[in-house]
């Protein structure tokens, strides 16, 4: 039987609900203001490029490291798949339907933030693909950030690639959705941020007596 005071061990690592004794919260929040940071700042950038650099030159800034050009992609992140830009669409309502119905079970920040970063670049380009030119589901992607030998991308790009790189860390270091840590050795796992309100094992009432410190009979 479990001690009272002990926080219980569970056995699913995907609750809908923390376990007992546990003062983690939802993240959902924080999932929320990332992805609309992420998606203001790329629509922001991009409207500024339209409206200022049309018929201009690139700006070469930071001695050539970094380059401002306008360019439209039909394509992926970094001009990849040209020619299915449809399909892209697709993908992206798909990638943006699964985010919001896993964002309920966030507990974890590091994963509250990578999935809001990785919703507000899908977002951001596919915007772009239904509102821009030539036509919905068929829109060109602004990019307009360019390094050297590298192709030009825009912020949501940016956004995507290092959520991406952020899940692939959290789950390398175990770390799950309902912001518990996989442990080494099986399927248990501890609470993240968990703050049980105890850190002594078992109550007083419960603690096995001392026989050094039982008291003798007086014999004398």
């Amino acid at each position: 039987m479990q001690a009272e005071g002990r926080a219980p061990l569970t056995d699913g690592l995907h609750p809908e609900e923390p376990p007992d004794g546990a003062t983690r919260k939802r993240r959902v929040g924080l999932f929320v203001v990332v992805a609309v940071a992420v998606f203001l700042a790329d629509q922001l950038s991009k409207v500024l490029v339209v409206a200022w650099m049309p018929d201009r030159l690139p700006i070469r800034l930071l001695g050539g490291l970094l380059t401002v050009t306008y360019t439209r992609n039909p394509g992926a992140a970094f001009s990849v798949g040209t020619g299915f830009t449809f399909l892209f669409t697709a993908v992206a309502v798909g990638v943006i339907f699964v985010l919001i119905r896993v964002a309920p079970r966030l507990y974890s920040v590091g994963w509250a933030v990578a999935l809001g970063a990785l919703l507000g670049g899908a977002l951001g380009n596919l915007t772009d693909r239904m509102l821009r030119a030539p036509g919905p589901g068929r829109g060109y992607v602004v990019d307009w950030i360019q390094l050297p030998h590298w192709p030009v991308f825009n912020l949501a790009d940016s956004a995507i690639v290092c959520a991406a790189g952020g899940l692939v860390l959290l789950t390398f270091l175990g770390r799950e959705l309902d912001g518990r840590r996989r442990l080494a050795g099986g399927d248990r796992a501890e609470v993240e941020e968990a703050g049980s309100g105890t850190s002594d094992p078992l109550p007083p009432q419960t603690r096995p007596e001392d026989p050094t410190t039982r008291d003798e009979p007086d014999h004398g």
